[in-house]
């Protein structure tokens, strides 16, 4: 690469008092100079808003403060409408980028041995409120390498059967966020149809790195998939699996989808999610029937 191309991260705030300061220092420690921060406050009641108003007298940013809470999707839109870069992350400010995770992920872009690449991820390890590791979302033998390396390419059928990724490794090129129109502010999270709609047509390749530590904490994004009773997490994901059938242009990919209404289903029993529930089942129907009349 002669000149870095910019990246824009997009730092999410809500409620992260205790981490944001750690999260926004770890963006501008990259060993990658060519950067981009903006950075929206989610209508924090906590001590966040303070916190970045003062770090970015001292810190080249753009700073975007709600003044309703807006959720993940259209905050991150709002901030996309601003984004200069030929790539884009979508970081929360609770979680930590080691010091190469950029450089490390751009090289790819450039280094990758697949046509219409879209989104470079890698692998990440999981803290606590303490910094305490928990896992990774790939074990890693002795030399920090994934035991078992997920699957890269055009992996839209193995995205639609189960989680393999973690959205906060993804390095993703802005045109592709450009001609999918960003995220779907209708939903109250955005990974699972980001993934489904990107992976239809553009490749995923894989960086064989811890490059983020993710925050796990009980007020995280992802706890709210196992809250008792009804919920907006699983309308969302609802949503995205009818997309998905949409989508869908062979039987394996049915298939695919099936086993994840399966894992939906399950969930719902456990949270005892009876609304939720019976909208799975009923779509196990359509998908099931779907591989009937496909070839």
């Amino acid at each position: 690469m002669s000149q870095q191309p910019l990246v824009s991260v997009i730092c999410l705030c809500y409620n992260h008092s205790n981490y944001v300061i750690e999260a926004l220092n770890s963006v501008t420690s990259q060993d990658y100079k060519a950067i981009e921060v903006i950075i929206v406050d989610d209508f924090s009641t906590d001590k966040s808003a303070i916190l970045i108003v003062d770090w970015v007298k001292n810190n080249n940013a753009t700073y975007i403060k709600n003044e309703k809470n807006l959720g993940n999707t259209t905050s991150f839109n709002k901030a996309l409408k601003l984004a200069k870069g030929d790539y884009v992350i979508d970081f929360a400010t609770d979680d930590v980028l080691l010091p190469n995770s950029i450089s490390e992920r751009v090289k790819l872009f450039y280094n990758s041995d697949y046509d219409n690449l879209g989104v470079v991820f890698s692998n990440v390890a999981y803290i606590d409120d303490t910094n305490k590791l928990l896992n990774y979302q790939y074990a890693i033998d002795n030399h920090g390498k994934a035991k078992h390396t997920p699957k890269t390419g055009f992996i839209y059928k193995e995205l639609v059967a189960e989680y393999l990724i973690s959205a906060s490794s993804m390095l993703i090129k802005k045109s592709v966020l450009d001609q999918l129109h960003g995220y779907d502010e209708s939903l109250s999270y955005e990974d699972l149809d980001f993934w489904f709609r990107s992976s239809r047509y553009f490749a995923y390749d894989y960086v064989d790195q811890v490059l983020i530590k993710k925050r796990i904490t009980k007020n995280s994004l992802g706890k709210q998939f196992y809250l008792f009773g009804k919920n907006s997490m699983s309308n969302s994901t609802y949503k995205v699996c009818k997309k998905a059938l949409r989508l869908n242009k062979s039987k394996d990919e049915d298939k695919a989808l099936l086993n994840r209404i399966k894992y939906e289903i399950k969930l719902s029993l456990k949270n005892m999610d009876l609304t939720a529930l019976f909208k799975f089942i009923s779509l196990w129907i359509r998908v099931k029937l779907s591989v009937f009349r496909k070839k």
